[in-house]
């Protein structure tokens, strides 16, 4: 219903931003990860808004990215999870670090959110998980402003991913182990990557 609002931000407090557009004062929830990145008051912000609506309330989540949002909207699709739940998931774990948790099946680490028990977290990996794939993971873990290159280059890092795999590491490890070669290197190829990648696992 609202895809976004652009203002002025009025005022930052702890789980929500004022914005003012239009004469307008906005009140709305943001996830900690992402109150941190905003900016000062007096400036201009974007937010991607998600309305929430019960019979006696209403409430605009908004986030920095698109990215966040969609990934919001997809959280209150589980079972269990709700709008608040939602935040408390994204306030502990931002978008890139709560998809590579999803990935790894890493239950543990979304279940740290404040109010997500470990049953939750099971069903968000759960549920989530063919929502996410490796694309996303790479996309994500590419360096802020940089291109998710070519077809090939996203196959090298999914072809080293699987063949971490199969020299028997975890794929929790070698996601991880990939992800720090993409950050600090520029390496292209599978051979390249998955021996950058044998030195920090």
């Amino acid at each position: 219903m609202i895809g976004f609002v652009r203002g002025i931000v009025d005022s930052v407090h702890e789980n929500y931003v004022l914005l003012e557009n239009n004469g307008i004062g906005y009140e709305i929830f943001v996830p900690a990860s992402e109150l941190e990145r905003m900016p000062h008051a007096g400036e201009e912000v974007r937010l991607y808004t998600y309305l929430h609506v019960r019979e006696d309330l209403m409430q605009l989540y908004g986030f920095l990215t698109r990215d966040a949002c969609d990934f919001f909207k997809m959280l209150i699709t589980v079972n269990g999870v709700g709008p608040k739940g939602a935040l408390g998931i994204l306030s502990t774990l931002d978008v890139d670090q709560l998809r590579f948790a999803i990935l790894a099946e890493d239950s543990k680490a979304i279940a740290k959110a404040p109010g997500i028990g470990k049953k939750t977290a099971e069903k968000v990996v759960l549920e989530l998980r063919d929502k996410c794939d490796s694309d996303d993971f790479i996309a994500a873990k590419r360096p802020a402003g940089e291109t998710a290159g070519t077809q090939g280059d996203t196959d090298a890092l999914k072809d080293a991913i699987e063949a971490l795999v199969a020299l028997g590491y975890s794929s929790a490890d070698a996601m991880r182990a990939v992800k720090s070669v993409i950050a600090v290197s520029d390496a292209t190829d599978t051979e390249a990557i998955l021996k950058q990648a044998l030195k920090v696992i």
